[in-house]
């Protein structure tokens, strides 16, 4: 079972990162508009939670290596890690500016994953160094790609 939770947890988190960072950066790229981001990040906490949930739930069942009960913690645990934490990157669209609040989501996003990369590199014993900067450069790549895909987008659609 801890293993179960272990997987949904990890999945959930990083998903929601990743996930909801390119969101909310492209959507903020190319429309500038709270209303969107703070939807499009609300898509992402349910919507796309609970496909990841089903995504974890028939990956381990197709196994045949798990109990009904180690595929529901995962699924649960996925679920409600991707869109607790997905809705944490609204926190700062509510009290700030939408440029600098995008700005705090990235940082914090980054920061967590980091903090998460570090726990992963200990347990395993490796180098910390070399884990937390190969998932900080997919996060920074997301970032980037996603920014440019909203101006892209603005470019080609305005009139």
């Amino acid at each position: 079972m801890k293993n179960s939770i272990k997987t949904g947890f990890s999945f959930g988190l990083t998903s929601g990162i990743i996930t909801t960072l390119g969101l909310m950066v492209g959507l903020y790229s190319g429309t500038q508009s709270k209303l969107v981001v703070i939807g499009g990040i609300l898509t992402i906490a349910v919507a796309d939670a609970f496909s990841d949930a089903l995504g974890i739930h028939v990956s381990q069942e197709s196994q045949d290596r798990y109990s009904k009960k180690e595929v529901w913690a995962a699924t649960i645990t996925t679920f409600f890690s991707k869109a607790v934490f997905a809705m944490t990157f609204i926190i700062p669209i509510l009290f700030m500016g939408l440029g600098k609040a995008v700005l705090v989501g990235a940082i914090w996003g980054l920061l967590v994953l980091s903090l998460f990369s570090f726990t992963i590199a200990k347990r395993q014993d490796e180098s910390p160094a070399k884990v937390i900067a190969e998932h900080l450069v997919i996060g920074l790549l997301v970032i980037l790609i996603t920014y440019v895909l909203g101006d892209l987008i603005t470019s080609i659609f305005s009139i």
